[in-house]
């Protein structure tokens, strides 16, 4: 990107690049430590281009970070040589199981079962919440600084491309 075409993104389109950075670099450490378990030919082809897509994916996105709201270039003495990578999968998951169960109370008409919904709807909130908190207070997600966390973003997404199959 030359000076010319670089533009300040907007907050909104930050922290949507920071979900999709954090999100993939997470996923991408975890198909590439589990590859080695798939035995499966067409699996483990299947596991490779999902690879191949998610590195590229990164790749693609690792270029707005210098245009981020907050971005904060570090050098790579300040790399972190714990990423928080299972609780940062923890906490991926708390969240998409929000999502989901926010999604199915929204398709259920059978009371008893939309009642079951939401009481585990509570459960997975409190559940983001604890592992947020931990997350937090071992500066895993420094959330209420931007600049630090979108440095932790790019080391996580470095990480995951570094990473042998």
């Amino acid at each position: 990107m030359s000076h010319e075409e670089r533009k300040l993104l907007a907050w909104h389109e930050t922290l949507k690049l920071h979900e999709l950075v954090a999100y993939q670099s997470t996923g991408l450490m975890k198909l590439k430590m589990s590859i080695k378990k798939v035995s499966d030919h067409e699996l483990k082809e299947l596991y490779k281009e999902c690879i191949h897509d998610l590195e590229g994916n990164l790749k693609e996105l690792l270029k707005f970070y210098p245009s981020a709201q907050g971005y904060q270039p570090r050098d790579e003495e300040d790399l972190r040589e714990d990423m928080g990578f299972f609780a940062a999968d923890l906490l991926g998951l708390s969240k998409e199981l929000i999502r989901c169960l926010a999604a199915a109370i929204t398709e259920t008409a059978t009371p008893a079962l939309r009642k079951t919904f939401t009481n585990q709807l509570i459960g997975a909130i409190h559940c983001h919440e604890r592992v947020f908190t931990y997350m937090h207070k071992h500066g895993y997600y420094p959330a209420y600084d931007l600049g630090l966390l979108l440095g932790h973003d790019i080391e996580n997404a470095q990480m995951a491309l570094k990473m042998k199959i």
